[in-house]
Order: C-alpha cells, then sequence, then structure tokens
C-alpha cells in the first residue's frame, strides 16, 4: 500500500465518522420534534430559526457544566466507561458499505472504511462490546439504582444478542457470505420482475426479528430497562453530568445510526434503487461519481427512515416490564429465529436441490 492509498484511506475515515456523528445533533432535535408533536406541544422553537440550534445550544451547555466526581468511586472505570461506550459505536461505522465506488485521483474508492470478507461477523463482535461501557459506569459509579441498571443491561444484552444474531444467520444463507459490501451488491434488480431484490423478501421474519432485537440492544424504549427513570432514577448513568453523559447520549444515537445502516444493509438493497438497477442508473447519469452521489443518498434516506422509526415507537409505547423483556427473547424470539433458520435452510434445499 502507497502513500496515496493511505491518504485516501484515512480521507474515507474522517469523512464518514465526521458525517456520521452529525447524526447526534440532528436527532437530538428530531426527537424532541417529534416528542412535541404527539404530546401537542411546540418543542424547541427559541434557539436559532425553529428552534434549529438547540442542538448546539445543549453542546455547549454540556461543556461548560461541572463535572463532580462521586465519593469512593473507581475513578478509572467511572472515567473511562462513557468512551468505552462509544468507541464500538465508532468502529462498527468502519464495516458498513455506504455506496458502491467514486473515481478520485484515477483511482476507484470504495465508499467504505474498511471492506472486511467477515464484515457481519466484524460488526456483530465489535457491537457486542457496548455493554462493558454500561457495565463499567453502572458499577464504578458506587450507586445502588447504576448498579441495578448496568445489570439489567448486561441481561438484556446477553438475552437479544441471540435472535439478533440468528436474524443474521438466515440473511448468510441466503446471500452466501458474511461481506456485507457483496450482500448488497447481490441485492441489485428485481425479484419475479416486480419486486426490488432486497433481503426482506427472502427474511421476512428474520427482519421483524433483527428490528425487535435491535430496540432492546439500542436501550430504547420500550426496552430501555437500563435506565429506566420510574424505577431507577436514570439507571447506569444516573452519577454522569457533564460531557461524560453527554459521551453516553452520542453512543446512544451512533448505535441507533449502525442498526438503521445494518437493517438497510441486510434487509432493504443497501444503496440500492427499488427496480432500478445501478446499470441502469450509470446510463442515465452518465457518470460513476454522479451514481455514486445517489447512492449514498439513497442509503441515507433509507437510514432516516429507521431512525424516524426508533424516534416514533419511543413516544408511542409503553415500557415493557424486565420479566416481559427477558420473556420476549426467550420464549419468542430465539424460538421463532430457529424456526426461521430451519425453514430457510429447507425452502433453500428445495429450490437448488441436493448438491
Amino acid at each position: 500500500m502507497n502513500a496515496l492509498d493511505v491518504a485516501i484511506s484515512a480521507l474515507k475515515a474522517i469523512v464518514i465518522l465526521v458525517a456520521v456523528i452529525q447524526v447526534v445533533p440532528v436527532m437530538i432535535y428530531v426527537e424532541r420534534k417529534v416528542a412535541a408533536l404527539i404530546q401537542d406541544r411546540p418543542g424547541p422553537n427559541r434557539v436559532g430559526p425553529l428552534g434549529l440550534l438547540q442542538p448546539v445550544a445543549d453542546a455547549v451547555k454540556f461543556l461548560f457544566k461541572e463535572d463532580p466526581i462521586p465519593l469512593n468511586t473507581n475513578r478509572l472505570l467511572y472515567t473511562l466507561a462513557p468512551f468505552l461506550s462509544l468507541l464500538p459505536a465508532c468502529l462498527v461505522i468502519a464495516a458498513l458499505p455506504i455506496a458502491d465506488k467514486a473515481v478520485l485521483f484515477g483511482k476507484e474508492i470504495t465508499i467504505q472504511i474498511a471492506d472486511l470478507d467477515v464484515s457481519l461477523i466484524y460488526v456483530l463482535a465489535i457491537g457486542s462490546l457496548g455493554v462493558y461501557g454500561i457495565l463499567f459506569g453502572g458499577w464504578a459509579s458506587n450507586n445502588k439504582f447504576s448498579l441495578i441498571g448496568a445489570l439489567r443491561s448486561a441481561s438484556q444484552m446477553v438475552s437479544y444478542e441471540l435472535p439478533l444474531g440468528l436474524a443474521t444467520v438466515g440473511a448468510v444463507m441466503v446471500y452466501g457470505t458474511y461481506s456485507l459490501r457483496e450482500m448488497v451488491v447481490l441485492q441489485d434488480g428485481t425479484l419475479g420482475g416486480f419486486l426490488p431484490n432486497w433481503g426482506i423478501f427472502y427474511q421476512p421474519l428474520g427482519f421483524l426479528i433483527f428490528l425487535i432485537s435491535s430496540f432492546a440492544e439500542t436501550n430504547r424504549l420500550p426496552f430501555d430497562l437500563p435506565e429506566t427513570e420510574a424505577e431507577l432514577v436514570a439507571g447506569f448513568h444516573t452519577e454522569y453530568g457533564s460531557m461524560k453523559f453527554a459521551t453516553f447520549f452520542m453512543a446512544e444515537y451512533m448505535n441507533l445510526s449502525t442498526m438503521a445502516g445494518m437493517m438497510t444493509v441486510l434487509f432493504f438493497g443497501g444503496w440500492h434503487l427499488p427496480w432500478i438497477t445501478d446499470q441502469q442508473v450509470l446510463d442515465w447519469v452518465g457518470s460513476q461519481n454522479l451514481l455514486c452521489l445517489i447512492q449514498v443518498v439513497t442509503y441515507i434516506s433509507k437510514v432516516a427512515v429507521f431512525l424516524f422509526l426508533y424516534v416514533l415507537i419511543r413516544w408511542t409505547l409503553p415500557r415493557f416490564r424486565f420479566d416481559q423483556l427477558l420473556h420476549l427473547a426467550w420464549t419468542n424470539l430465539i424460538p421463532l429465529g430457529l424456526i426461521n433458520v430451519a425453514v430457510s435452510a429447507v425452502l433453500m434445499y428445495l429450490m437448488r436441490g441436493p448438491a
């Protein structure tokens, strides 16, 4: 790898990471506006036109707030915990394919930080590490409510990583690869001439399991038991304030964007437009870079739909009890995931025949 390749890789990483971080202020504004609309309130409307600068005001507030550390805490783990939650969310972004390729300096550049042959396994492995930040933060805070929230998070993550993984097994069986980029490439065109050739039409049950599990994996309502204010004050981040709390907040929204990106890649064609192949679009626009721009906009639009769904569900459904949360995973989603894998295997055998 020469110096130009290194420079291009570094540029890709910086641009994509900075772009994804912008999800945080946008989602803060959207979440407040949607909540206000559902509850018949105006929402942010004071800071800047239409309240658009409210996220900036929040960031300034967090930066200048006092940041006390409670007595009798494990200072090292207490300080590291927020960043241990944010780091896995940032690392997962590296494996998400945002678009096919662009041409820069006479070189074809894939719009993906790291094109790994086992990118799906990488995403599942790195994504599961986020629970350590919550565990360390809850335990190191020396607060019983924080500790209970951390323990809840651990059992919740363990429970819902199983159906999440089973949902992706069906996708691996259909596509025959662990590469997220190859999965998206295989979803080009149409299915039967009238449906988009997207994973959801091959794995509808797998998508439903993945969607439900993603709410639990990101600690979003109706599965936000690790931080339920009615029982645990603020759960695992009760003792956090200032930028440490903001970092936990950033990690949550970054996890939302990566989960939305995974659903887009696995089940909704990634960067592909419905009913139109990439080659048709390229013939129309006549430029690989213009095609790449259209693919990026398509990918972002699909991710935005899922992010809006997360917000809508939060302000629509009531919170589950903790026993209901675990019951749903172990007696419903995991058996359904196993059934989905078995049925997928039988159908693929019948359609392709024995080797």
